[in-house]
């Protein structure tokens, strides 16, 4: 099922806008929760870039400092059509820091933090901030104030964005392919297999959103805890857990599917393994690689979430978001971009 597709919580969106015009209309700072230990062989670094890719910098990195890019960490890759800060760390054990004022890209910059004990690694962060600019603002104003407002208050279905799919949402076709027999390298086969469990993950979120149950119970419920990656349940719905789903400590969950079954009962069970039938072989292939059993909340909140119309009809929206999350997932409720 394509972005496109995929229902809306709120209904059509109100507005028709272009993002990303240009890279400052897409700004993304990355949101660690720790800072340099201020010790050790890695040189911890906070690295602004424009229009470029991370992988991309991580590679001129390890070139300017002599090193492997193996020896450069980073926690999250980040969109190439932004302005994005984040960490990187270079391991230079023996070695002082090299000049990083001198480091020959003027589209990226790079402020030292000093040293490190570890390498980054990947998904070690807490989140990020967006700062997004949409241009060319056409629709209701009126209607657009009032789902921004209903953004603020209940947050929206946490889908998995088309980024996780590809070019053309292509990485679900291979991933059927990858389970047919096809060989690929492992690099591609981590995601490949995240994309077949995204696909499955947003068919359940999908079917969920059509009956009104993304942000509420159903029978048999899973609950995934606020900034965590745990979960408990089922349990009957009571008072508590209805006040922690309120004030968004706690949210109804959809699978990562893999090998045995679900751990949810009752209806939602039942819909989950529909939804995963409908692409049998994607589950089989999930399980046969031995994924287990894993767990996504269905709402996400927008943190700190503000927006404000700027000049020329132009509106800036800005919130943060917890890592796994995306940018696109929030303002898809708002506008066609």
């Amino acid at each position: 099922m394509s972005d496109t597709e995929l229902p809306f919580a709120f209904g059509a969106p109100p507005l028709r806008a272009r993002l990303r015009t240009a890279p400052e209309d897409f700004v993304v700072e990355e949101i660690l929760g720790y800072e340099s230990d201020g010790a050790g062989e890695h040189a911890f670094l906070v690295v602004e870039k424009r229009g470029a890719n991370t992988d991309w910098v991580a590679r001129e990195l390890a070139k300017f400092a002599g090193t492997s890019p193996m020896n450069v960490g980073y926690a999250g890759l980040k969109d190439r059509h932004a302005v994005t800060r984040q960490a990187f760390t270079v391991q230079l054990p023996g070695k002082a820091d090299p000049d990083w004022s001198a480091f020959p890209h003027a589209e990226v910059s790079i402020r030292s933090l000093g040293r490190h004990s570890r390498k980054l690694k990947r998904g070690a962060l807490r989140g990020n901030r967006f700062v997004l600019v949409l241009r060319e603002v056409e629709g209701d104003r009126a209607g657009a104030e009032a789902r921004l407002a209903a953004i603020a208050a209940r947050g929206v279905p946490n889908y998995f964005g088309e980024q996780r799919f590809g070019l053309g949402g292509g990485n679900v076709a291979q991933a059927r392919a990858m389970f047919g027999g096809r060989r690929v390298d492992r690099d591609k086969r981590s995601i490949l297999l995240s994309a077949a469990r995204s696909h499955i993950f947003n068919g359940v979120l999908a079917e969920r959103v059509a009956g009104g149950t993304w942000d509420a119970p159903m029978d048999g419920e899973i609950w995934a805890l606020e900034g965590s990656r745990s979960w408990f349940g089922p349990e009957e719905f009571n008072d508590t857990l209805a006040e922690r789903l309120a004030r968004f400590d706690i949210h109804p969950s959809g699978p990562l599917w893999g090998r045995g079954d679900t751990p949810a009962a009752g209806a939602a069970a039942e819909l989950e393994r529909a939804v995963a039938a409908r692409d049998e072989d994607l589950a089989t292939g999930l399980a046969d690689a031995r994924m287990d059993q894993e767990r996504r909340a269905l709402r996400l909140q927008p943190r700190d979430f503000a927006w404000r119309w700027l000049d020329h009809g132009a509106l800036e929206v800005s919130f943060g978001l917890p890592a796994g999350a995306y940018a696109t997932t929030v303002i898809r409720e708002l506008a066609v971009t």
